[in-house]
């Protein structure tokens, strides 16, 4: 069965893209101040679905068309009859083109309009009108404070395409930045909204697109596509005829001594994602534990790496880093690796000693590094990563020549040909360890299966998430290996193992 076009659009655009895109329309005949009206309808809309008892508006607007769309949503409050008050946070008469025309028009409906000031209270629902996505630099005063007061308000917040002093490219707070329950934004998906800090910050989100021209949109290049079960890669059925050796080897390295329940979980990942044959090499004392849990991987314990030569020779894919350690063990083990010129995926303690400079990573391979890893590799702070999510994975991709699953809220998957991928999936009961080992044994058994670095690094990190969202419904208490079976009855549901 083939998925349903989602809710939202998959393209994801950088804030001067929309701009772009906002001004071509209007060239092609769409005026502004009709497209400024189309948004106040559609944030008006919004407004009722989510609090269909609500019958007050306090509007917090700036100096920008931010603001024109909060003074044409609190005239159509008041025409509804609502109480409404709008707080000028920016002076009105800064106003410029079709933000004024709108101002004016509130004014014209009734709507009372004052200065704002610290202390003074809010009621209703809160619509944060103060900044758009032009916002490059930290918030600057009076913002702050105004920003602070509706989040300390308690009332229930409505945001106008951005919280205000979130980036909309990144999804970093600039300073601080409007919690909102709700947010309603325009014409192209801005990829700040759905990275970085965004998650915790956008709420529920509605998007409108201002029943703008498809075919001005489509001219427009994307800056990233958000993961969908309607645009994901799919594997192929299998013929009845399958074998297992039509599936691929994996070749799974790792779990030194205290570290062997990693390379373990990926081993069963990478199991019950459909690899044709599971080879596990770890330390002799693991192997036991291996074959008690998995009968059907076939376990190797090797001290050095002269005993890998003949395990890598059939395989066709590595998995290489959980638990793998930084001694001399591990740092053998890896070497034997990376002489070997085949795909593979490096996860963990691969990937910090890659960034120790002393080993490459062979082509056609995928990294999954955490903010953390990612600022080693980069040789920069993880303040630095995540203050450019997408910045940070594009710069990896291009300095390791890899595919780059960069994690964390947000997931983003970098090319080395400039495609940028992000999975908006997951839940909050996936903050606990050992999931990043499941990942990187589900994406080598996608990549065994035949689908590219990129294909099964999109696909594996989509399961992955998915699967966390199902396994979190019960709440605190996951466990990593509990995304496992879900994983494969997710890939079942996306890529029937038959027609």
């Amino acid at each position: 069965m083939q998925p349903t076009k989602p809710q939202i659009p998959d393209a994801l655009y950088r804030a001067a893209q929309v701009r772009d895109l906002d001004a071509r329309l209007i060239a092609a005949g769409t005026p502004g101040f009709e497209l400024m009206q189309r948004a106040a309808h559609a944030t008006w809309r919004a407004v009722r679905r989510k609090w269909p008892e609500a019958r007050g508006l306090t509007v917090l607007a700036g100096h920008g068309n931010n603001a024109g769309d909060g003074y044409l949503i609190a005239a159509l409050a008041q025409r509804a009859g609502w109480q409404v008050a709008v707080l000028a946070v920016g002076d009105p008469s800064r106003l410029t083109g079709d933000a004024a025309l709108a101002h004016q028009q509130a004014l014209s409906e009734g709507v009372s309009v004052k200065p704002w000031s610290v202390g003074q209270p809010l009621s209703g629902i809160v619509l944060d009108a103060l900044l758009g996505t032009g916002l490059s630099g930290d918030v600057r005063q009076p913002y702050p404070d105004a920003i602070n007061a509706i989040n300390s308000s308690g009332r229930p917040v409505v945001a106008v395409d951005i919280p205000s002093g979130l980036s909309a490219d990144t999804g970093t707070v600039l300073g601080v930045a409007v919690q909102a329950d709700l947010t309603v934004t325009f014409i192209g998906l801005k990829l700040g909204l759905f990275t970085g800090d965004a998650p915790g910050l956008v709420g529920e989100l509605v998007f409108d697109d201002l029943q703008a021209d498809p075919a001005i949109v489509e001219q427009t290049p994307l800056s990233a596509r958000r993961l969908d079960a309607f645009n994901l890669p799919r594997l192929a059925a299998r013929p009845r005829t399958a074998h297992k050796g039509m599936f691929g080897r994996v070749l799974l390295i790792g779990g030194d001594h205290g570290f062997g329940g990693a390379i373990l979980m990926s081993a069963q990942s990478c199991l019950r994602s459909g690899s044709g044959m599971v080879t596990l090499a770890t330390r002799p004392e693991h192997v036991p534990a291996a074959l008690v849990r998995m009968p059907e991987v076939m376990c190797a314990g090797v001290v050095s790496s002269n005993q890998l030569a003949a395990l890598i020779e059939p395989s066709a894919v590595l998995v290489v880093g959980p638990g793998l350690g930084q001694g001399s063990w591990g740092r053998s083990l890896l070497s034997a690796a990376a002489s070997a010129q085949k795909p593979q995926i490096w996860d963990a303690d691969a990937l910090n000693q890659l960034a120790q400079g002393w080993v490459a990573l062979p082509a056609g391979s995928v990294m999954t590094p955490h903010p953390g890893e990612a600022a080693r590799l980069l040789g920069v702070s993880i303040k630095q990563v995540q203050a450019d999510r997408p910045a940070a994975a594009h710069a990896l991709s291009q300095k390791y020549q890899a595919v780059v699953v960069l994690k964390g809220a947000g997931s983003l998957i970098a090319d080395v040909d400039g495609r940028l991928a992000l999975c908006d999936r997951g839940h909050p009961a996936m903050a606990t360890a050992g999931l990043g080992d499941v990942l990187a044994g589900l994406i080598g058994a996608l990549m065994a299966q035949k689908l590219s670095a990129f294909d099964a690094a999109c696909l594996a990190v989509w399961l992955h998430a998915c699967a966390g969202e199902r396994a979190g419904l019960l709440g605190r208490g996951l466990a990593a290996s509990d995304l496992i079976p879900t994983i494969r009855q997710l890939l079942e549901e996306h890529s029937p193992c038959q027609d």
